[in-house]
Protein backbone atom coordinates (compact mmCIF):
# COMPACT_ATOMS: atom_id res chain seq x y z
CA UNK A 1 0.00 0.00 0.00
CA UNK A 2 1.38 3.65 -1.07
CA UNK A 3 2.77 5.48 2.13
CA UNK A 4 -0.43 8.48 1.47
CA UNK A 5 -3.09 5.81 1.84
CA UNK A 6 -1.49 3.94 4.59
CA UNK A 7 -1.76 7.38 6.46
CA UNK A 8 -5.53 8.04 5.27
CA UNK A 9 -5.64 5.06 6.88
CA UNK A 10 -4.29 6.08 9.69
CA UNK A 11 -6.14 9.17 10.20
CA UNK A 12 -9.54 7.35 9.67
CA UNK A 13 -9.10 5.27 12.30
CA UNK A 14 -8.38 8.03 14.92
CA UNK A 15 -11.17 9.99 13.68
CA UNK A 16 -13.42 6.40 13.96
CA UNK A 17 -12.31 6.68 17.70
CA UNK A 18 -12.83 10.31 18.08
CA UNK A 19 -9.45 11.02 19.24
CA UNK A 20 -8.12 14.33 19.48
CA UNK A 21 -4.20 13.68 20.15
CA UNK A 22 -1.84 14.33 17.38
CA UNK A 23 1.35 12.74 16.01
CA UNK A 24 4.81 13.24 16.70
CA UNK A 25 6.04 14.77 13.22
CA UNK A 26 9.12 16.74 15.15
CA UNK A 27 10.69 14.27 16.84
CA UNK A 28 14.10 13.25 15.09
CA UNK A 29 13.47 9.99 12.81
CA UNK A 30 16.59 8.99 13.55
CA UNK A 31 16.05 8.30 17.26
CA UNK A 32 14.00 5.58 18.73
CA UNK A 33 10.75 7.05 20.42
CA UNK A 34 11.21 5.06 23.39
CA UNK A 35 13.46 2.93 25.44
CA UNK A 36 13.45 0.90 28.99
CA UNK A 37 14.61 -1.68 30.70
CA UNK A 38 12.52 -3.98 32.70
CA UNK A 39 13.34 -6.40 35.66
CA UNK A 40 11.46 -10.03 35.37
CA UNK A 41 12.07 -13.37 36.07
CA UNK A 42 12.97 -13.82 32.82
CA UNK A 43 16.16 -11.76 33.42
CA UNK A 44 16.75 -8.14 32.38
CA UNK A 45 14.86 -6.98 29.50
CA UNK A 46 15.40 -3.86 27.06
CA UNK A 47 11.83 -2.75 25.64
CA UNK A 48 11.94 -0.43 22.79
CA UNK A 49 9.62 1.86 20.91
CA UNK A 50 11.08 2.51 17.53
CA UNK A 51 9.66 5.95 15.65
CA UNK A 52 7.83 4.64 12.66
CA UNK A 53 4.52 5.06 10.84
CA UNK A 54 1.52 4.61 13.33
CA UNK A 55 -0.44 1.82 13.75
CA UNK A 56 -3.12 1.22 10.81
CA UNK A 57 -5.76 0.20 13.18
CA UNK A 58 -5.15 3.44 15.44
CA UNK A 59 -8.92 3.33 16.54
CA UNK A 60 -8.67 1.59 19.73
CA UNK A 61 -10.79 3.68 22.19
CA UNK A 62 -8.33 4.12 24.78
CA UNK A 63 -5.11 4.00 23.09
CA UNK A 64 -3.21 7.30 22.09
CA UNK A 65 0.61 4.94 21.90
CA UNK A 66 0.45 6.68 18.17
CA UNK A 67 0.87 9.60 19.52
CA UNK A 68 4.45 9.25 20.35
CA UNK A 69 5.25 8.15 16.42
CA UNK A 70 4.50 9.18 12.66
CA UNK A 71 1.50 9.40 11.05
CA UNK A 72 3.51 9.33 7.54
CA UNK A 73 6.28 6.90 5.99
CA UNK A 74 9.46 6.60 8.43
CA UNK A 75 12.09 4.85 5.39
CA UNK A 76 14.30 2.38 5.91
CA UNK A 77 17.81 4.20 6.47
CA UNK A 78 16.19 6.35 9.49
CA UNK A 79 14.77 2.97 11.10
CA UNK A 80 18.36 1.43 10.72
CA UNK A 81 20.05 4.78 12.45
CA UNK A 82 17.92 4.41 15.48
CA UNK A 83 18.98 0.54 15.82
CA UNK A 84 22.41 1.75 15.85
CA UNK A 85 21.35 4.70 18.27
CA UNK A 86 20.10 1.61 21.13
CA UNK A 87 23.48 -0.59 20.44
CA UNK A 88 25.49 2.69 21.37
CA UNK A 89 23.69 3.69 24.11
CA UNK A 90 25.91 4.00 27.20
CA UNK A 91 23.07 2.29 29.62
CA UNK A 92 22.64 -0.22 26.60
CA UNK A 93 26.23 -1.02 25.84
CA UNK A 94 26.90 -1.68 29.95
CA UNK A 95 24.38 -3.99 30.39
CA UNK A 96 24.41 -5.52 27.37
CA UNK A 97 25.79 -9.35 28.71
CA UNK A 98 23.24 -9.46 30.93
CA UNK A 99 20.31 -8.90 28.59
CA UNK A 100 17.68 -11.80 28.22
CA UNK A 101 14.81 -10.55 26.44
CA UNK A 102 14.10 -7.76 23.94
CA UNK A 103 10.56 -6.19 23.15
CA UNK A 104 10.06 -4.39 20.15
CA UNK A 105 7.49 -2.38 19.37
CA UNK A 106 6.49 0.55 17.42
CA UNK A 107 3.01 1.27 19.09
CA UNK A 108 1.50 -0.86 16.76
CA UNK A 109 2.68 -4.13 14.59
CA UNK A 110 6.16 -4.72 13.57
CA UNK A 111 5.64 -6.94 11.15
CA UNK A 112 3.41 -4.96 8.95
CA UNK A 113 6.55 -3.94 6.53
CA UNK A 114 4.80 -0.71 5.19
CA UNK A 115 5.02 0.62 8.54
CA UNK A 116 8.33 -1.06 9.32
CA UNK A 117 11.01 -2.02 7.09
CA UNK A 118 12.04 -5.65 6.37
CA UNK A 119 15.38 -4.38 5.93
CA UNK A 120 15.39 -2.57 8.82
CA UNK A 121 13.89 -5.59 10.65
CA UNK A 122 16.69 -7.79 9.24
CA UNK A 123 19.59 -5.10 10.10
CA UNK A 124 18.18 -5.09 13.66
CA UNK A 125 18.24 -8.70 14.20
CA UNK A 126 21.52 -9.07 12.96
CA UNK A 127 22.54 -6.85 16.10
CA UNK A 128 21.08 -8.43 18.50
CA UNK A 129 23.23 -11.54 17.40
CA UNK A 130 26.07 -9.34 17.39
CA UNK A 131 25.93 -7.37 20.48
CA UNK A 132 23.67 -9.16 23.05
CA UNK A 133 25.67 -12.63 23.83
CA UNK A 134 22.82 -13.95 26.33
CA UNK A 135 19.40 -12.90 24.57
CA UNK A 136 17.36 -15.29 25.02
CA UNK A 137 14.10 -14.16 23.99
CA UNK A 138 13.09 -11.56 20.94
CA UNK A 139 9.43 -10.78 21.41
CA UNK A 140 7.74 -8.59 18.30
CA UNK A 141 4.54 -6.57 19.13
CA UNK A 142 2.40 -7.06 15.60
CA UNK A 143 -1.58 -7.46 14.89
CA UNK A 144 -2.29 -10.94 13.92
CA UNK A 145 -3.18 -10.18 10.00
CA UNK A 146 0.44 -9.46 9.63
CA UNK A 147 1.93 -12.63 11.05
CA UNK A 148 3.40 -14.32 7.90
CA UNK A 149 4.65 -17.91 8.99
CA UNK A 150 7.54 -17.82 6.17
CA UNK A 151 8.62 -14.61 7.53
CA UNK A 152 8.86 -15.85 10.96
CA UNK A 153 10.82 -19.18 9.95
CA UNK A 154 13.59 -16.47 8.72
CA UNK A 155 13.54 -14.37 11.64
CA UNK A 156 13.76 -17.69 14.18
CA UNK A 157 16.49 -18.79 11.79
CA UNK A 158 18.24 -16.05 12.20
CA UNK A 159 18.13 -15.71 15.85
CA UNK A 160 19.53 -19.51 16.22
CA UNK A 161 22.64 -18.20 14.65
CA UNK A 162 23.40 -15.89 17.65
CA UNK A 163 25.98 -16.85 20.48
CA UNK A 164 22.95 -17.96 22.61
CA UNK A 165 19.58 -19.75 20.72
CA UNK A 166 17.18 -16.76 21.18
CA UNK A 167 13.57 -18.22 20.92
CA UNK A 168 11.07 -15.76 19.38
CA UNK A 169 8.01 -15.00 21.34
CA UNK A 170 4.72 -12.55 19.56
CA UNK A 171 3.10 -10.26 21.34
CA UNK A 172 -0.70 -9.43 20.20
CA UNK A 173 -2.73 -6.61 22.09
CA UNK A 174 -5.95 -8.36 23.33
CA UNK A 175 -6.94 -5.49 25.73
CA UNK A 176 -9.95 -7.04 27.18
CA UNK A 177 -11.24 -10.89 27.09
CA UNK A 178 -15.27 -10.12 26.69
CA UNK A 179 -16.03 -10.02 23.12
CA UNK A 180 -18.39 -6.99 23.53
CA UNK A 181 -15.89 -4.79 25.59
CA UNK A 182 -12.82 -5.64 23.18
CA UNK A 183 -14.78 -5.52 19.71
CA UNK A 184 -17.99 -2.98 20.36
CA UNK A 185 -16.51 -0.61 22.86
CA UNK A 186 -12.99 -0.98 22.59
CA UNK A 187 -13.15 -1.43 19.04
CA UNK A 188 -10.12 -4.19 18.82
CA UNK A 189 -10.90 -5.57 15.70
CA UNK A 190 -9.52 -9.06 17.91
CA UNK A 191 -12.47 -12.43 17.54
CA UNK A 192 -11.38 -15.15 19.07
CA UNK A 193 -10.97 -17.43 15.88
CA UNK A 194 -8.61 -14.89 14.30
CA UNK A 195 -6.63 -15.55 17.84
CA UNK A 196 -7.24 -19.40 17.65
CA UNK A 197 -6.40 -19.26 14.16
CA UNK A 198 -2.21 -17.73 14.98
CA UNK A 199 -2.61 -20.28 18.05
CA UNK A 200 -2.90 -22.84 15.68
CA UNK A 201 -0.18 -21.45 12.71
CA UNK A 202 2.47 -20.75 15.90
CA UNK A 203 2.33 -23.55 17.92
CA UNK A 204 4.12 -26.54 15.79
CA UNK A 205 6.69 -24.17 15.56
CA UNK A 206 7.05 -23.70 19.14
CA UNK A 207 6.99 -19.92 19.49
CA UNK A 208 6.04 -18.36 22.37
CA UNK A 209 3.06 -15.45 22.62
CA UNK A 210 2.67 -12.72 24.84
CA UNK A 211 -1.23 -11.28 25.23
CA UNK A 212 -1.25 -7.40 26.32
CA UNK A 213 -4.70 -7.06 28.24
CA UNK A 214 -5.84 -3.69 29.70
CA UNK A 215 -7.56 -4.01 32.98
CA UNK A 216 -10.89 -1.61 33.21
CA UNK A 217 -10.25 -0.51 29.64
CA UNK A 218 -13.41 1.29 29.09
CA UNK A 219 -15.98 3.75 31.04
CA UNK A 220 -19.31 1.99 32.44
CA UNK A 221 -17.17 -1.37 33.61
CA UNK A 222 -16.94 -1.79 37.78
CA UNK A 223 -13.52 -2.72 39.12
CA UNK A 224 -14.82 -6.07 40.41
CA UNK A 225 -15.97 -6.29 36.83
CA UNK A 226 -12.60 -5.63 35.32
CA UNK A 227 -10.42 -8.27 37.92
CA UNK A 228 -13.71 -10.66 36.84
CA UNK A 229 -12.64 -10.03 32.91
CA UNK A 230 -8.78 -10.60 33.35
CA UNK A 231 -9.80 -13.88 35.55
CA UNK A 232 -11.78 -15.12 32.35
CA UNK A 233 -9.24 -14.65 30.48
CA UNK A 234 -6.41 -16.63 32.18
CA UNK A 235 -8.84 -19.27 32.45
CA UNK A 236 -9.18 -18.99 28.30
CA UNK A 237 -5.43 -18.63 27.76
CA UNK A 238 -4.58 -21.69 30.26
CA UNK A 239 -7.06 -23.90 28.43
CA UNK A 240 -5.44 -22.93 25.17
CA UNK A 241 -2.03 -23.69 26.68
CA UNK A 242 -3.25 -27.15 27.39
CA UNK A 243 -4.60 -28.07 23.90
CA UNK A 244 -1.69 -26.65 21.63
CA UNK A 245 1.18 -27.24 24.40
CA UNK A 246 2.09 -23.37 23.46
CA UNK A 247 3.67 -20.87 25.87
CA UNK A 248 1.60 -17.86 26.81
CA UNK A 249 2.10 -14.89 28.97
CA UNK A 250 -0.54 -11.86 30.17
CA UNK A 251 1.26 -8.90 30.28
CA UNK A 252 -1.37 -7.18 32.68
CA UNK A 253 -1.36 -3.37 31.92
CA UNK A 254 -3.79 -0.80 34.64
CA UNK A 255 -5.38 1.30 32.24
CA UNK A 256 -4.36 4.93 32.44
CA UNK A 257 -6.22 7.84 31.54
CA UNK A 258 -4.83 8.70 28.12
CA UNK A 259 -4.67 12.15 26.36
CA UNK A 260 -7.06 12.60 23.50
CA UNK A 261 -9.40 9.71 23.48
CA UNK A 262 -12.24 8.85 25.18
CA UNK A 263 -11.33 7.80 28.51
CA UNK A 264 -10.23 11.58 28.85
CA UNK A 265 -13.93 12.80 28.57
CA UNK A 266 -14.97 9.98 30.74
CA UNK A 267 -12.39 10.80 33.33
CA UNK A 268 -13.61 14.52 32.79
CA UNK A 269 -17.46 13.64 33.46
CA UNK A 270 -16.75 11.72 36.53
CA UNK A 271 -17.77 8.22 34.55
CA UNK A 272 -14.38 6.81 34.73
CA UNK A 273 -11.82 6.05 37.21
CA UNK A 274 -8.21 4.28 36.84
CA UNK A 275 -7.93 0.73 38.58
CA UNK A 276 -6.55 0.42 42.07
CA UNK A 277 -3.29 -1.38 42.09
CA UNK A 278 -5.12 -3.78 44.59
CA UNK A 279 -7.32 -5.05 42.20
CA UNK A 280 -5.19 -5.39 39.63
CA UNK A 281 -3.04 -7.63 41.88
CA UNK A 282 -6.32 -9.33 43.00
CA UNK A 283 -6.70 -9.93 39.16
CA UNK A 284 -3.01 -11.53 38.63
CA UNK A 285 -3.41 -13.62 41.77
CA UNK A 286 -6.00 -15.74 39.51
CA UNK A 287 -3.18 -17.01 37.50
CA UNK A 288 -1.48 -18.92 40.60
CA UNK A 289 -1.48 -22.56 39.46
CA UNK A 290 -2.42 -21.89 36.20
CA UNK A 291 -0.45 -22.83 32.15
CA UNK A 292 0.24 -19.31 31.86
CA UNK A 293 2.75 -16.90 32.98
CA UNK A 294 1.58 -13.27 34.00
CA UNK A 295 3.24 -9.96 34.35
CA UNK A 296 2.11 -6.72 35.35
CA UNK A 297 3.18 -3.17 33.13
CA UNK A 298 3.48 -0.89 35.75
CA UNK A 299 4.84 2.53 33.16
CA UNK A 300 1.67 4.87 32.24
CA UNK A 301 4.46 6.60 29.36
CA UNK A 302 4.04 9.56 30.98
CA UNK A 303 0.68 9.70 28.16
CA UNK A 304 -1.83 9.86 31.19
CA UNK A 305 -3.66 13.41 31.63
CA UNK A 306 -3.31 14.47 35.17
CA UNK A 307 -4.40 12.58 37.69
CA UNK A 308 -5.48 9.93 35.39
CA UNK A 309 -3.12 7.15 36.21
CA UNK A 310 -2.75 4.25 38.25
CA UNK A 311 0.72 5.75 39.50
CA UNK A 312 -0.14 7.54 42.80
CA UNK A 313 1.56 10.03 44.84
CA UNK A 314 1.29 7.61 47.52
CA UNK A 315 1.48 4.53 46.20
CA UNK A 316 4.86 3.56 45.39
CA UNK A 317 5.44 1.06 48.10
CA UNK A 318 2.71 -0.78 46.27
CA UNK A 319 4.52 -0.74 42.74
CA UNK A 320 7.83 -1.80 44.36
CA UNK A 321 5.71 -4.75 45.92
CA UNK A 322 4.38 -5.34 42.50
CA UNK A 323 7.76 -5.28 40.69
CA UNK A 324 9.05 -7.55 42.95
CA UNK A 325 6.41 -10.17 41.69
CA UNK A 326 7.63 -9.58 38.03
CA UNK A 327 11.00 -10.50 39.60
CA UNK A 328 10.50 -13.56 41.72
CA UNK A 329 6.65 -14.55 40.53
CA UNK A 330 6.37 -15.35 44.23
CA UNK A 331 2.51 -15.13 44.75
CA UNK A 332 2.45 -14.61 48.34
CA UNK A 333 3.52 -10.83 47.60
CA UNK A 334 0.09 -10.35 45.80
CA UNK A 335 -1.86 -12.51 48.30
CA UNK A 336 -0.20 -9.72 51.09
CA UNK A 337 -1.75 -6.94 48.81
CA UNK A 338 -5.31 -8.29 48.31
CA UNK A 339 -5.19 -8.70 52.41
CA UNK A 340 -6.63 -5.10 53.19
CA UNK A 341 -8.59 -4.71 49.57
CA UNK A 342 -11.80 -3.52 49.70
CA UNK A 343 -14.63 -5.64 47.69
CA UNK A 344 -17.57 -3.38 45.76
CA UNK A 345 -20.22 -4.80 47.07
Amino acid sequence: MKPDAISKQILFGSQKAGKTYTFDEKHDETLPADMWFQESDEGLILFIVFYTQACRWSRCLGCNLPSKVSQDHVPYKSLMAQIDHVIVDREVRSRASLIRKVIVSNNGSVLDEDTFSSTALMYLIAQLNLNFPNLSILSMESRPEYVDLAELEFISRALAEGDTPTQLELAIGFEAFDHHIRNEVFDKGLSLETFEGLVNKMAPYGYHLKCYFMQKSVPGMSDVEAVTDIQNAIDYLSQIVKEHDIQINIHLNPTYVARGTALESAFRDGSYTPPLLEDVAEAARYAKGKSISIFIGLSDEGLAVKGGSFLLPDNQPLVEKLELFNCSHDFNILNEICKNRKVEL
